[in-house]
């Protein structure tokens, strides 16, 4: 089979340890206008890649379409990535129940908190992983309560040809507005559908700006509105939501995040490396936010990140 050639990446950040440059993170990043201009582009952001979980309010979208009865916290981890707190299996919990199911029809693999601080404690009590604690259980159970809203079957409900995921096909096409250039499997077991950075920076600001009361609306302002279900309270998102209220901020696995605004401007960010530790993307979206003109004053911290050596800062990461 032959593969298409990686897409030429530009030097987005720089690892400066004790004054010497150690590394550079690769990778594209765009930023659309509130009137939803490129206002802002470096790499290849016209190119194919997976969003992962940044397209989780598409997925949302989707199953508010087929009828699931989400609202507030419901919907904000429906279109998050939790951090496998107790209040988190709790929600999913919640949304399974109200369809008449148990945690027992996830098919999300089992899995211990991400959060530190809860995994610590699932761990020192000597728990075993469990569907529920897995990060995209809210986005499985408003799924499946898309799945029982409709009648359509809920065993099958990752198939990329059953009604449901035909359907989130439907609403990420419409809402990026772009065909899906290549459909995998996303480390949930969920398809993962391939669009571009603008498609994706596109989807998300159309969202916003759809009208108020429409579905599309909800769920940004559902996720603006309850950081902790998007995310949780030990991780980037919803420090950076709670920081600068209206913000909606969705990192995706392998380097992606998106950032949105309430007057519409909105970056979206692939660091090519997959930025494990998560000191590349943020920093890189947040100065494309800011060279949009938004104030990014309140996370301004976060325009670098800290290098460590010795347990002191002995230098840092920082945009190019």
């Amino acid at each position: 089979m032959n593969q298409a050639p990686l897409p030429s990446y530009a030097p987005l950040a720089e690892v400066v340890r004790s004054g010497m440059r150690e590394g550079v993170h690769y990778g594209a990043v765009v930023g659309l206008s509130a009137e939803g201009e490129v206002a802002y582009a470096r790499g290849p952001v016209h190119d194919a890649m997976f969003p992962r979980s940044s397209a989780k309010p598409f997925q949302a979208l989707a199953a508010l379409r087929a009828g699931a009865p989400l609202e507030g916290t419901s919907l904000a981890i429906a279109a998050g990535s939790h951090g496998g707190e107790d209040f988190h299996a709790a929600e999913t919990e919640r949304i399974l129940a109200a369809a008449g199911l148990t945690a027992e029809a996830l098919r999300c693999p089992p899995a211990v908190p991400g959060g530190a601080a809860a995994r610590k404690a699932f761990l020192a009590a000597g728990r075993s992983p469990e569907r529920r604690y897995m990060n995209c259980s809210g986005k499985h159970a408003g799924m499946l309560a898309a799945c029982v809203a409709q009648g359509w079957s809920t065993d099958d409900y990752l198939d990329p040809e059953h009604p449901l995921q035909v359907l989130v096909r439907e609403a990420t096409e419409d809402m990026c507005g772009e065909r899906i250039a290549h459909t995998a499997v996303d480390g949930c077991g969920a398809p993962q559908l391939a669009v571009s950075l603008v498609g994706l920076a596109r989807g998300i600001q159309g969202m916003r700006l759809s009208p108020e009361g429409s579905s599309e609306r909800t769920i940004i302002e559902a996720m603006s509105a309850h950081p902790e279900y998007v995310s949780g309270t030990d991780r980037i998102d919803t420090e950076l939501m709670t920081r600068m209220p209206g913000l909606v901020s969705k990192i995706g696995a392998d380097g992606v995040l998106v950032l949105n605004v309430p007057t519409g401007e909105t970056v979206a960010v692939k660091i090519s490396d997959g930025d494990a530790e998560e000191r590349a993307r943020v920093l890189v979206g947040l100065t494309a936010l800011r060279g949009l003109g938004v104030d990014v004053a309140p996370v301004k911290e976060h325009l670098t990140t800290p290098i460590q050596g010795g347990g002191r800062t002995v230098g840092e990461v920082r945009g190019l």
